[in-house]
Order: structure tokens, then sequence, then C-alpha cells
């Protein structure tokens, strides 16, 4: 047995001739599970609504998306995008064409993004389970073409979720000047008809600025016959998805981009993975103070262990292993009070899955939770314990050296 951790294990455990250091390391115990337990709670709340944004943005965003890395259109029968197409991982490819227009409606009026896409882009994404309204998911039907606007969208303009009269849509025309004296001349127009339904993402992003349409309508708006804004995909079930991403990389070449989920919303998730790492660094500090607790425990527990000292030293025990013995207690409460803020944090984190404890004040009802959602991640549990080892035995090592210097 390691002779210096058994000295210690019997010194954190042992009652001491003055009762304060028993008080002093179970504060000290306490302090870093508190701390530990905060990470644990705040870390597995930034996760919920990372995961929850996620699966919002699911249903909308394909798999992945190939797009121009220059200019907003290439020709449809790009060969690189062809070859995409034929690969036998892909079970789905829609192409689209996405520019903005002004869609107005009676007295009102909105700029918005024209989304045409083929129409099997129900089965690309899952369109379907974010309709609201009597309708269903149609695209264009006996020469009209029909327009699915996001539900803040609709509120905007006033539509309802079946507007009565046509959508008026205006774009720019392409090419040519514009005519000051007629400026009604430089713009194209079209009309869009309802299908009955709205979307619903529940991110302003989409619900309050896209029109999803049929791509030969998006074509004839923005003259862009024959080419398209990306190729969004979809993989057969129980394909290598990391490997079939840098298969199309290589096929695109630089000439596209080619982008997952997360690095579709990029920015999104790029804020919350910084509001996250702060949120750890602060309370790594937090948990640098509690630290300094077991400082305090082992300066008074290695002056009460002196004539302790003397005996060891006496038996053939070195000045390092005495050092060490009063190391292995800072680490020993360090690494007690890691375990018990880890295990009280996954308990409350498992209670607010279960139960919602914490709602979100005068908000609830007004979002789609009415509790903060939590997720617990294995490997931020384990960078939690390893940082509190770290940071503990990093606050004692000096002092418990210096300490021992001097009074040993």
């Amino acid at each position: 047995m390691n002779f210096p951790f058994y000295i210690a294990r019997r010194y954190l455990f042992s009652k001491k001739s003055t009762h304060a250091i028993n008080v002093i390391s179970a504060i000290s115990v306490v302090g870093v599970a508190v701390a530990t337990m905060a990470l644990v709670v705040t870390l597995s709340v930034f996760n919920g609504f990372h995961d929850l944004v996620a699966s919002l943005f699911t249903a909308f965003d394909p798999q992945l998306k190939v797009a121009p890395a220059v200019g907003k259109a290439v020709p449809a029968d790009d060969p690189a995008l062809t070859r995409i197409k034929q690969l036998p991982e892909v079970e789905v490819a829609t192409e689209t064409i996405e520019d903005q227009a002004l869609a107005v409606y009676g007295d009102r009026q909105a700029v918005v993004m024209i989304k045409g896409v083929d129409d099997n882009f129900d089965s690309l994404t899952h369109i379907r389970d974010i309709l609201v309204g009597e309708g269903d998911f149609e695209l264009h039907a006996a020469g009209m073409s029909y327009g699915i606007p996001g539900i803040r969208l609709a509120e905007t303009l006033a539509t309802g979720y079946r507007y009565s009269d046509p959508l008026k849509i205006y774009a720019p025309k392409r090419e040519g000047q514009l005519n000051m004296a007629n400026p009604a001349d430089g713009f194209v127009e079209d009309e869009l008809y309802s299908p009955g339904v709205l979307f619903n993402v529940k991110q302003a992003k989409y619900d309050k600025n896209y029109i999803i349409t049929s791509i030969g309508f998006a074509r004839n708006l923005f003259d862009q016959q024959g080419m398209v804004s990306a190729l969004e995909l979809r993989l057969r079930p129980g394909s290598d998805f990391d490997a079939v991403k840098a298969e199309i990389k290589d096929i695109a070449g630089d000439r596209f981009t080619v982008r997952d989920r997360f690095e579709q919303q990029d920015d999104t998730f790029r804020i919350m993975k910084i509001e996250k790492l702060i949120a750890y660094i602060f309370l790594t500090f937090i948990l640098t103070v509690a630290c300094f607790n077991i400082i305090g425990s082992l300066s008074m527990l290695i002056i009460d262990k002196k004539d302790d000292v003397a005996t060891l030293r006496n038996l053939g025990a070195s000045d390092s292993q005495i050092v060490r013995v009063f190391l292995f207690e800072g680490r020993m409460i360090s690494a007690i009070g890691a375990v018990a803020g880890i295990a009280v944090g996954l308990l409350l984190c498992w209670l607010q899955q279960e139960f919602g404890l914490v709602g979100l004040g005068r908000s609830s009802g007004s979002f789609i939770i009415d509790s903060y959602p939590v997720s617990v991640h294995p490997e931020d549990v384990a960078l939690i314990f390893v940082t509190v080892l770290a940071v503990g035995f990093l606050a004692v090592w000096y002092p418990v050296r210096y300490f021992a210097k001097r009074l040993l």
C-alpha cells in the first residue's frame, strides 16, 4: 500500500484534536461539491438549449447542402453536382433556388426569402411535421404555384392559414436599367396561391422570412432557368455520414461548399459554444476560490499533526513522503467534493428532465418549452471531473510545500 496515501486517508477521516479542523475540512468538501454541481447543471442546461435548437432546425434543414462557393447559382447540370446525385449513399437530392423578393398582400408588404424546391422536398426534410393549417404540402397544381409562408410572416402580412387572394411577389429584373419614370417595369411580378398551410419551425430566421414554393416558380421569378442555388441531400439510413461528406467534398472541390446541419447554422451554434465556454471559465474561477478552503484546512492539519510528523520521521519517513501525505489529503478532499458534486448535479439534471422543476418564469407558455431543457453529455462530466482534480491539485501544491518546509 502507498504509505503517504494510507496516512492521508487516516488523517482525513480521523477525529482531530481541534474540532475546527474537521469543520473546515467538511466546508472544503462542500465548497468543492457545490462548485462542481454548478458546473454540471450549467453545462447541461447549455447542452439542453443546443440540442433543442438542433432538433428545431432539423425539420427544415437538409442533412447536407452543396452550394456554390462564389455567386448565387450554378448550372443544374454541372458535372460535379451530377456525380454527387448519383452517389449510391444519396437517397434524396433536391435542387433549390433561393433569393430575396417583395411579398405584398392587401395593404401589407414584407421583404421575404423565396425558396423554390423540388416536389420531393417533403422526402428530404420533415417539413410535414411542422405544417399547421387545414391543407397539405403542395407546391403547384393546374398551372398554379402555391406558396407556404412561415407562421410569423403570415402574421406580418395578415394572410391567415389560407389566404383567399393571391400573394403578389415582386423581384427586380436581372437585366436592363431601372426606368425611374415607371419603376414597376424594373420588377418581375408573379402570384402565389395558398395550399391552406403554414410552416412553423419555431425559429424567427425561417418563420418570419421564408416562403416555400416550387422551383419552377422561383426560376421564372428570378430568371434562373436551368440554374440551382444549392443541392440539398439526404443520405440512406446506415450510411457513414462523415465518409460520405468527405467524398462529396472531394467531388465538389473548391467551387462548392458542403455543409451539414450544424454548419448551415454555424453562427447560432458558434454563439452557443462561446457562451458555454465563458460559463465554464467563470465557474472554474469560482471552483478555484472554493479550493482555497482546502489550503486553510491543510495548514491547520499540518500544525495539528506536528507531533505525528516527528514520529513518522523517527520511523524513517522522508520529508518528501511527509509532504506527499498532505498533498494526498488535499487531493482526496477535491476528489470527494468532485464525486459528490457530480452525483448531486446529475440528480438535479434528472429531476429537471423528469419534472421540470425550474420553469422559465413569467415567460412560461410563451415558448415551445415551459422549463429549462437539460441534456447531460458524458464528455462534459469527464471534463468537469478532470477540471476539479486539476484545480484542487494546483491550489494545494505550492501552499502545502511552503507550510511543510516552514513547520516540519
